[in-house]
């Protein structure tokens, strides 16, 4: 329903979601599925090119390196602290990802009972494994489980694995010899045609943009809903702050503008019964943090003062090791083996739990113009030299080490820095807690002993170990609107509602009480599901 009172346009809904990356088309999906409620999607960034435009935009990339995503991003976003993208569009951050999809572990929900660190999540595995499952399967993963006593799961993967490469075969032999156990890293990859998209021809064209529409990216299900009519979705509209009502503490109205060509923006109010802020681990608590009033001077659902607090995420450890096997690189580079074999209990009195993932590289092993000696190769001598060279293989592993999450490791508002409207930017800071800081030089020669380790086992060598740490950067990020019992210390309830307002709910990335050693986009969905359900169930 739509009306204009005064300057602004009125839209209606029973449940408005500001958002539209993954969490929010997972929360939209269900919703539309169980319920028959009116929902408005709100997402500040434009449309995304349909699957038809993407194979001449690849090529475009290709050809001249021109983004294939174009207008994926608002101008004036530039914030301080460690962005992990400036992507703002339909979809959101997930139509640029890898499609990577395990699961967490068991012992990332009780950290503290089972290690004495960091904090217990409100909800355990056994309750989010139920919403693991439906996400596999509404996105279209394609895996194969571990052993069940390090990768737990109660119903198989909707499609079989993608088929391991020659290379990643003999990696897999390798790791074994290391007493490792790999299988093929679950991925949103279709192994077989699945929901009227194509199956992966495994062909190293994922990366920057999936030109078949085998990975799943969350416009395939805005698309779907769209066409069914189940929800009305509004691009280029950029909420600016929610708004209580005048008599109680629910959330009455989320103030926005529809931007315009020229910068400005055309003002809009949109009403509901419900709210879901799912705009991922930044703009979440940005958007509650903007929202102040006299009521609520520290902006909405921010009675504990930890909107913005304990961001959370984890750093990796990597290794180049070359081994004597030949390999034949170029066909589905990007996937990889995984293990879960060191993401439960720490193998000493120390805490550290990682993840560890296998790939194929090319790392020293591409043409050059001088040998190891420093002498200049002309001619014939340069490709003798390179075939001589890849008579060995290279192997790149890496492992995603937990890192605990400080109360400091935040986003807070930054007064010198304003977007067109005026409304200050966020500003980002990652930092460890005490216990992960006092483990940081452990953490990383604990791993770097393994991977000598492993290259022993295969009578390889390690020719370069690298820390991604980027300036303070934390992969995979989540936290911000922490999940909690107990509303002095977080920000929303187990189902993600906050505890402040009964009819506004935050999804996805912010709930993370931490952030585990593996990728997380399949936690935020999971996570997103299940508030999903509990908004039905409350409507």
């Amino acid at each position: 329903m739509s009306a204009f009172i005064g300057k602004a346009r009125v839209i209606e809904s029973d449940i408005c979601i500001i958002g539209s990356g993954i969490s929010a088309a997972m929360v939209a999906d269900r919703l539309a599925r169980t319920t028959s409620r009116s929902i408005v999607v709100v997402e500040a960034g434009d449309d995304v090119p349909p699957l038809g435009q993407r194979y001449p935009l690849r090529e475009r990339y290709q050809q001249y390196g021109e983004s294939p995503w174009p207008n994926d991003h608002l101008e004036g976003y530039e914030i301080e602290g460690p962005l992990q993208s400036r992507s703002m569009q339909v979809g959101g951050l997930a139509m640029h990802w890898g499609g990577v999809t395990p699961r967490w572990s068991p012992a990332d929900f009780r950290a503290r009972s089972m290690f004495g660190v960091g904090t217990d999540w409100p909800i355990s595995y056994d309750e989010l494994e139920p919403f693991y499952q439906e996400a596999e399967e509404l996105i279209g993963v394609a895996g194969e489980q571990g052993p069940p006593s390090m990768d737990p799961r109660s119903r198989p993967f909707p499609m079989a694995p993608i088929p391991l490469t020659y290379n990643l075969t003999l990696l897999k032999e390798w790791a074994a010899k290391s007493g490792i156990a790999t299988w093929s890293q679950p991925v949103a990859k279709n192994s077989r045609p699945f929901d009227g998209r194509a199956q992966c021809c495994r062909n190293d064209t994922c990366f920057p943009i999936c030109p078949t529409g085998a990975k799943y990216s969350p416009d395939f299900t805005w698309n779907r809903l769209r066409k069914t009519r189940r929800i009305t979705l509004y691009p280029r509209t950029l909420v600016r702050k929610l708004v209580l009502h005048d008599s109680s503490k629910r959330i009455a109205a989320a103030h926005a503008v529809q931007r315009d060509a020229k910068g400005g923006g055309i003002p809009v109010e949109f009403r509901a019964k419900t709210f879901v802020v799912a705009a991922g681990y930044v703009w979440s608590s940005h958007l509650l943090l903007l929202s102040q009033s006299s009521r609520t001077p520290d902006g909405v659902a921010n009675r504990s003062g930890t909107v913005g607090k304990y961001l959370a995420g984890h750093r990796n450890q990597q290794a180049f090791i070359a081994l004597p096997m030949r390999m034949f690189p170029g066909m589905n580079g990007q996937h990889s083996l995984l293990s879960k074999q060191f993401m439960g209990a720490p193998a000493g009195d120390r805490y550290l739990r990682h993840d560890l993932r296998l790939w194929e590289s090319s790392f020293a092993r591409g043409p050059r113009l001088r040998g190891d000696d420093g002498s200049l190769l002309l001619g014939d001598e340069i490709m003798k030299d390179w075939r001589e060279r890849t008579k060995t293989g290279v192997a790149r592993v890496r492992a995603y080490y937990d890192v605990i999450p400080d109360r400091s490791s935040e986003l807070t508002l930054d007064r010198s820095r304003t977007n067109a409207f005026g409304d200050p930017l966020p500003k980002l800071a990652f930092r460890d807690a005490p216990e992960s800081a006092a483990l940081r030089a452990y953490s990383t020669t604990t791993l770097q002993a393994l991977f000598q380790k492993m290259a022993r086992a295969g009578d390889g060598t390690v020719l370069q170990t690298v820390e991604d740490d980027g300036r303070g950067w934390q992969d995979h990020p989540a936290g911000g609107c922490r999940m909690g019992d107990d509303p002095a210390t977080s920000v929303v309830d187990k189902w993600g509602r906050t505890h402040d307002h009964e009819n506004l709910f935050v999804v996805g990335a912010p709930n993370c009480v931490s952030g585990s050693c593996a990728n997380a986009t399949l936690t935020f969905c999971a996570l997103s599901l299940r508030s999903a359900r509990e908004i039905g169930r409350t409507m």
